[in-house]
């Protein structure tokens, strides 16, 4: 039986189609579209997950929340002879861990501080919207940009010596980072980290990457 992705447009659920084009799984896409206006995933999301998000995978009669437990299950049920997931044990499996657990614990939340904040000055109603342009121009400044810059030269020195995450191969880690990272050099660029650059030119370049955008669509952040 098919695994059934449930994707929302320009959302992390891109990840899961990776995954699966990596797995050669079969699946089907069901679409959803975010509300133009707010940006928020339509209601209908909730029939399937209570809390509405994207991605949600419907998979051997399970359904599954959160990208890093479904990565992490798909991988788990179907990726056996691959090398998405290290041996247990390993150091690789180890740097596998932190990074599926890094991308959004770590990482992403900058990037939606950086997003909230871009559209602040504009979602504000007119008479404070000076203000409100002061008070986020003050917050990305003072803090979100100085912490991201942080995390990517971070990343960058990870990636010193080493093609992947975990270690020589491509792994769910590696998918997991994809789309907060992509954010990012869609918003900044990586032009000063070149390793992690790197990473992602290679990343991009992979047959699966390319089959699932193909599937899902190409992201764009043109909502952020």
């Amino acid at each position: 039986m098919a695994t059934i992705v449930h994707h929302l447009n320009q959302s992390r659920s891109q990840r899961v189609l990776f995954v699966l084009e990596e797995l050669g799984r079969p699946y089907e896409i069901r679409f959803y579209q975010r509300n133009p206006k707010t940006l928020l995933a339509p209601p209908e999301l909730k029939r399937i997950h209570p809390l509405g998000k994207s991605p949600v995978v419907e998979d051997d009669g399970d359904v599954l929340a959160e990208t890093g437990l479904i990565l992490d299950t798909l991988i788990d049920r179907h990726g056996a002879g691959t090398t998405l997931r290290p041996e247990a044990g390993t150091k690789e499996r180890l740097r596998y861990d932190y990074y599926l657990h890094y991308a959004e614990g770590s990482l992403m939340p900058l990037g939606l501080l950086s997003l909230v904040f871009s559209r602040l000055p504009s979602q504000a109603p007119f008479p404070i919207r000076p203000v409100a342009k002061l008070l986020a121009a003050g917050v990305r400044k003072q803090f979100v940009g100085p912490n991201i810059g942080h995390h990517l030269r971070f990343l960058n020195d990870e990636l010193d010596g080493r093609p992947w995450f975990a270690g020589q191969d491509f792994t769910g880690a590696d998918a997991m980072m994809s789309f907060p990272v992509q954010a990012l050099n869609d918003r900044a660029g990586l032009g000063r980290y070149p390793n992690l650059a790197d990473w992602l030119r290679r990343l991009e370049a992979r047959p699966a990457w390319t089959r699932a955008t193909e599937k899902g669509g190409t992201l764009t952040f043109e909502f952020g």
